[in-house]
C-alpha cells in the first residue's frame, strides 16, 4: 500500500485574507504527517502529528487560535480513532491544553473510557504529565475580536465560522493509511464562536466528527457542529462506502443530503480501505491538502486542485 494522508483546516465562510495562511497550513500539515508515513509510520502516529501541527497555527479553530465561549475562554473538543480495531478516544471543554488531540490518544491508550469531559480530563491531564498552558495564553486577537463581533450583533448565528467573522479559522483534521493498509482519523476544535459555556461539539463525537474502520474508510468532518452531529456525518459516509460508493461519491452524497436536510453547511474528507480519496464541502471554502509519494495536492476553492513535486522527501 502506497501511504497517504490527507488534511483539512475547516470549512466555511473563510475570508480572502485569512486564505494564505489557511493553505500554507495545510500544506505543511500535510507534510509533516507523510514525512511520518515515509519512514514506515502509522497512520495514527501521522494524523495526531498533522493535527498537533495545526493546533499551533492561530489560523485554525484549534488549540492556539479556538475561537471563544461566551466568557471569553477557550474550550476545546478533540478525538482520534484507529481503524484496525475500533479503538477511539476523545475530550471536550478542555482547557488550557496545547495539544488536546494528543490528549485524546491518551484516553484512548490509558484509560477504560472513549470520552472525558471538562475537569475530569483536565486531571487526566495533570495525571499524564501532560503540561498545561498559562489560562488565556491560546487565546488569539483574531478570537477577541470575533467574540466581541458576534456580541455586538447578538442573535443566533454560532456557526463555526460566520459572516465576515474577523475570526474565521476553521477545525482541523487529518486522515491517513499507512503502508500496511491500516487507517485512522483525528479532529481538533475551539467549537463555534460565541457559544455557551460548557457547550460539546460533534469533533469529540466518535461517528460524527471522526470515523475509522480499516473495513471501510477513515473521514474527519468540519463545519456546522450540531448538524454534523445531528447526521452521524462521518458515520454515514462509511457507510456509503461499505455499501459500494467511491470515497468521492459516498462524501459527496452524505454531504449534499445533509446540508438540503437540515440546511447548514459542512465539509469532510475520507481515505476508503483502497486509498481512494473524497474532499468534498457544501459550504463557501475549505482548506485541505494531501501527500501520495511526491505529489502534495490542495486546494481551498470548489474544484480547486493544485499540485507541487515535493523534491528530495525520502
Amino acid at each position: 500500500m502506497s501511504p497517504i494522508i490527507l488534511v483539512h483546516g475547516g470549512a466555511g465562510d473563510v475570508p480572502d485574507e485569512r486564505v494564505p495562511a489557511k493553505i500554507s497550513g495545510v500544506k505543511e500539515s500535510a507534510r509533516i504527517g507523510y514525512s511520518i508515513l515515509q519512514k514506515g509510520g502509522s497512520a495514527l502516529d501521522a494524523v495526531e502529528a498533522a493535527v498537533r501541527y495545526m493546533e499551533d497555527g492561530e489560523a485554525f479553530n484549534a488549540g492556539y487560535g479556538s475561537v471563544l465561549n461566551l466568557d471569553g475562554e477557550v474550550e476545546m473538543d478533540a478525538s482520534i480513532m484507529v481503524g484496525s480495531n475500533l479503538t477511539a478516544g476523545a475530550v471536550t471543554v478542555v482547557k488550557d491544553i496545547a495539544h488536546p488531540i494528543s490528549l485524546a490518544r491518551l484516553v484512548m491508550e490509558k484509560t477504560p473510557h472513549l470520552l472525558l469531559a471538562g475537569a475530569g480530563a483536565n486531571r487526566f491531564a495533570k495525571e499524564q504529565g501532560v503540561p498545561s498552558v498559562p489560562p488565556g495564553s491560546l487565546v488569539t486577537k483574531y478570537a477577541q475580536k470575533a467574540l466581541e463581533e458576534f456580541k455586538r450583533k447578538g442573535g443566533d448565528d454560532r456557526t463555526e465560522i460566520g459572516h465576515n467573522n474577523p475570526g474565521d479559522v476553521g477545525t482541523v483534521g487529518a486522515v491517513a493509511i499507512d503502508s500496511k493498509g491500516n487507517l485512522a482519523a483525528a479532529t481538533s476544535t475551539g467549537g463555534i464562536n460565541g457559544k455557551m459555556v460548557g457547550r460539546s461539539s460533534d469533533t469529540c463525537m466518535i461517528g460524527s466528527g471522526t470515523y475509522a474502520d480499516d473495513n471501510t474508510a477513515a473521514i474527519s468532518t468540519t463545519g456546522h457542529g450540531e448538524t454534523i452531529a445531528k447526521y452521524c456525518l462521518a458515520h454515514a459516509i462509511a457507510k456509503e462506502i461499505e455499501h459500494g460508493k467511491s470515497a468521492q461519491n459516498a462524501t459527496t452524497d452524505v454531504l449534499e443530503k445533509m446540508t438540503e436536510r437540515l440546511k447548514n453547511t459542512a465539509g469532510a474528507i475520507t481515505i476508503s480501505k483502497e486509498g481512494d480519496l473524497g474532499i468534498y464541502f457544501t459550504s463557501k471554502r475549505m482548506a485541505w491538502a494531501y501527500q501520495k509519494e511526491d505529489n502534495l495536492h490542495y486546494g481551498i476553492e470548489r474544484n480547486q486542485d493544485t499540485t507541487e513535486i515535493i523534491k528530495n522527501s525520502s
